[in-house]
């Protein structure tokens, strides 16, 4: 019998659910699914340029199984781009981390961080410094 797969952590969820390719009606798409811990594994390693050892960590895997989770990732992303495939960001075997509402000082924007994410001092909407738990 396989072993329980452990839940991989993640501080960021996306603002957004669904990218396709523009021009294309959607009943003709054909799509793939992008899951959150997939998306999570793209923003440490790409995004943020971490080391899978760095990314693992923070995902609270190991090394190996971030490798695997950042390829199966990056291949559904050129999947959907070469073929011109729409892409679903859901599902995953994942658990959110600890979360902090803050508050923009300049347009009172409401938004939601992982106490790991906190160091992102810019509003995401006006991109003003300043903001308050």
């Amino acid at each position: 019998m396989p072993r329980p797969q452990k839940f991989r952590r993640v501080t960021h969820t996306p603002g957004f659910t669904y990218f396709k390719p523009q021009g294309i009606p959607m009943p003709l798409l054909d799509e793939v699914v992008l899951t959150i811990d997939e998306f999570e594994a793209l923003r440490l390693a790409d995004l943020q340029a971490l080391s899978h050892e760095e990314a693992a960590t923070k995902m609270k895997i190991s090394r190996a199984t971030f490798g695997r989770i950042i390829e199966k990732a990056r291949q559904t992303l050129v999947d959907a781009i070469v073929n011109g495939k729409a892409i679903r960001i859901e599902g995953g075997n994942y658990r959110m981390g600890k979360m902090f509402e803050f508050q923009c000082k300049s347009c009172n924007r409401s938004w939601k961080f992982s106490a790991a994410a906190a160091e992102q001092k810019d509003c995401p909407r006006c991109k003003q410094r300043g903001w308050s738990r």
